[in-house]
C-alpha cells in the first residue's frame, strides 16, 4: 500500500503523528472484484484515493467506508484508529455510532408495523400513545413525525446531556409539549420524534424496540452489531475536531440540545451503550449500514428473504409531495421522504447529480444511503466530530468521486 506523504495533522486537543505507511492503520474487507460490479480497478483506486484525501485532513481519527454496486460489495475499507489513547486500529467488524442515521431503522420499523396492520401512519400519536394527546398535539400523526413537520424539534423544558441517560424524561417531557405549527411547518426533529416513536413501537408490540429490530432486520439480515446501545463490544470512539467557534456551538444547542463537546462526550459515556436512543444510538459497521440500505435498493429484499414488501419501501423512501423547503431547524433546502432525507440534482446532501438518493445523515460526516440511478448503497462513518475544517473540500471531493466512478452501466 502507498505512503502518506503528509505532515503531522492536529485535532482539537490531539496531536495525532500519521504513520510512513497506511497498512499500518487501514483494514479492509472481502471486497468483490471491480468488474462484478460493473466498475474498472481505477475506479475503485480514485475512490480509495478519495478516502485517503479525507483522512489526511487530519479531521477525523477513524473512517470506514463501505460502498456496494448491482449488489456487489466492491469496496469496505477503514483508516485510523477506533481509539486514539491506545492507539488501537479502526477495523472493518468496529461498530461505530450512527447517531441521527439511526432515524431511517427507527423509521423502517414503524412502516413494518404499518406493513402488518398494527400502525395506521395517519392516525394521531395519540391513538396508539394516548398520554401523547394535550397542549395541542391532539391531532400530530405519526406521518407527521416521519417527516419532521410534528411541531416539536427541541424540548422546550431545560434539559441537561444527562438527561439522555433517562429516556423516560425526555418522553414525559415531550408529552408535555406544546407544537409550534403541527402538520404544517418543516423543521428536523434531532432527537426529540425518535423518543416518541420508539415509545409507540414498544407501547405497540409490549416489548423493547430492540427486540423488533432484532426479529424484523438485524437476525433475518446476519447482522453481528446493528443495535440501539450495545452490549459485549468496544465500539469507535469520537472526538471533538476541527475549528471550535461561539456561532456553531450556538446553533448545535438549538438544533440539537447541546454544543459539540457535550454531544461527544455523551457517546463515549459508558451508559450511551445501555441505553436506547431510537434517533441516535444505533451502533454498526459500515458494512452493515450498507448491508441494510442495498436491501432496501433491492426492493426489501435480502438473500432471498423478504424483509419489507416492495410497495412498504416504496412508500417510506419516496416524496410525499412538498419538494425541498427550507428545513426550519437546519437552515438548508431538505426533502423528506416518511423516514428518509432525499438528494436532489444540484444541491445534494449525497453529491451532485443525485435526485432519486435517499438516506439519512448521522451528526457531522455520517452519510448512510442508496442511489437508484447508480444502482449504488454506502455508508460512510466518521469519528471526528468537527463541522468547519479543512475536511469540508475533501469530503465534497469525495462524494463526486463516488457518484463520478459509479454512474454508467
Amino acid at each position: 500500500m502507498p505512503a502518506l506523504p503528509l505532515p503531522r495533522r492536529f485535532f482539537t486537543g490531539h496531536a495525532v503523528s500519521l504513520p510512513k505507511r497506511l497498512s499500518e492503520i487501514s483494514d479492509r474487507g472481502h471486497e468483490a472484484p471491480a468488474a462484478a460490479a460493473g466498475l474498472r480497478d481505477d475506479q475503485v483506486t480514485a475512490i480509495w484515493r478519495g478516502m485517503k484525501g479525507l483522512y489526511a485532513t487530519g479531521m477525523s481519527p477513524g473512517i470506514a467506508l463501505s460502498l456496494r454496486r448491482h449488489g456487489e460489495l466492491f469496496f469496505d475499507r477503514t483508516l485510523g484508529y477506533a481509539d486514539l489513547e491506545n492507539r488501537n486500529p479502526l477495523s472493518i467488524d468496529t461498530p461505530v455510532c450512527l447517531f441521527s442515521a439511526s432515524k431511517a431503522v427507527t423509521a423502517m420499523l414503524i412502516h413494518h408495523l404499518a406493513e402488518i396492520g398494527e400502525l395506521d401512519l395517519s392516525q394521531p400519536v395519540c391513538h396508539y400513545l394516548p398520554e401523547y394527546g394535550c397542549e395541542g398535539k391532539e391531532r400530530t400523526t405519526l406521518m407527521h413525525l416521519l417527516t419532521h413537520r410534528g411541531g416539536v424539534p427541541r424540548v422546550q423544558s431545560p434539559v441537561s446531556p444527562e438527561d439522555l441517560f433517562n429516556p423516560a424524561r425526555i418522553t414525559e417531557l415531550m408529552q408535555k409539549a406544546i407544537p409550534q405549527n403541527p402538520g404544517r411547518t418543516q423543521a428536523y426533529h434531532a432527537v426529540t420524534a425518535g423518543f416518541v416513536l420508539g415509545a409507540v413501537i414498544e407501547r405497540v408490540t409490549g416489548a423493547p424496540l430492540n427486540d423488533l429490530l432484532d426479529s424484523v432486520i438485524r437476525k433475518p439480515m446476519g447482522m453481528k452489531h446493528f443495535t440501539f446501545g450495545l452490549q459485549n463490544a468496544s465500539p469507535a470512539k469520537n472526538y471533538t475536531t476541527g475549528l471550535r467557534l461561539a456561532p456553531v456551538d450556538m446553533f448545535l444547542k438549538y438544533a440539537v440540545g447541546a454544543v459539540l463537546q457535550d454531544v461527544v462526550d455523551v457517546s463515549n459515556d459508558p451508559r450511551f451503550l445501555d441505553i436506547t436512543l431510537p434517533a441516535g444510538n444505533l451502533f454498526a459497521t459500515a458494512e452493515e449500514a450498507s448491508r441494510f440500505f442495498q436491501m432496501l435498493l433491492n426492493g426489501g429484499s435480502w438473500n432471498g428473504k423478504q424483509i419489507f414488501r416492495p410497495d412498504t419501501v416504496r412508500r417510506a423512501t419516496s416524496s410525499i409531495g412538498k419538494g425541498s423547503k427550507i428545513d426550519r431547524t437546519l437552515m438548508i433546502p431538505l426533502e423528506y421522504s416518511p423516514g428518509f432525507m432525499l438528494g436532489a440534482r444540484t444541491l445534494s446532501l449525497y453529491g451532485p447529480g443525485t435526485p432519486r438518493a435517499f438516506g439519512h445523515l448521522g451528526f457531522i460526516s455520517i452519510y448512510c444511503w442508496a442511489d437508484p440511478q447508480r444502482d449504488l448503497s454506502g455508508a460512510l462513518l466518521t469519528t471526528g466530530k468537527g463541522i468547519i475544517g479543512p475536511h469540508l473540500p475533501a469530503l465534497v471531493a469525495l462524494q463526486m468521486q463516488i457518484n463520478r466512478q459509479t454512474l454508467g452501466r
